[in-house]
């Protein structure tokens, strides 16, 4: 899978990739992470904490090998191996967007019987060229399920269309507040 022209634009576009920060970043403190730092084209990095997804009373997923995607601006996404999610509840959805970073995400719907979230976690089957390691991994949206890592629970970033997990350790500002669109 090659990047098409359009995402090629996309990517050309953007001003802040993590090598600096803007004026109106927040400043970390020690063992804090500013989202400003992290890179774009985004990286990938192991996080053995635990990170558990709970849907109602129900665990979908847990794990201590989940990925976190880094990039400019956002807090990281989680992705969650497969593996280690319960897959009674998984259920494809329709439709796909596409990343000019990671490639083509397909959706996914939580189903338990006449009980049902529509398009809750995102994957990637076939990543794009840097991004292989999130084959055979799922992310899930902070903003409709609960989610932990070691114990806190998250804060899903701002906006409907992102999935970036908030922990205490981030500072900001993100990436989907208003007035965010050019970042």
């Amino acid at each position: 899978m090659t990047n098409p022209p359009q995402e090629r634009r996309a990517v050309a576009s953007w001003r802040w990739r993590g090598d600096e920060r803007p004026p109106f970043a927040q400043v970390s403190k020690p063992g804090q992470e500013s989202v400003w730092d992290y890179p774009r084209p985004p990286s990938i990095v192991t996080d053995a904490r635990e990170i558990v997804v709970q849907w109602d009373e129900r665990t979908i997923a847990s794990t201590r090998r989940s990925l976190r995607v880094l990039e400019t601006a956002s807090p990281p996404g989680f992705y969650l191996p497969f593996a280690d999610v319960d897959h009674r509840y998984l259920e494809a959805s329709a439709g796909r967007s596409a990343c000019e970073w990671k490639g083509i995400a397909c959706y996914w719907t939580l189903r338990d019987g006449a009980d049902a979230l529509p398009a809750v976690g995102w994957s990637y089957p076939d990543p794009l060229p840097g991004m292989e390691a999130l084959a055979d991994h799922i992310a899930f949206y902070p903003s409709t399920l609960v989610c932990f890592v070691d114990g806190v629970r998250v804060r899903p970033q701002p906006g409907r269309f992102y999935g970036g997990w908030i922990t205490p350790e981030l500072v900001g500002p993100f990436k989907g507040n208003p007035g965010s669109e050019g970042w």
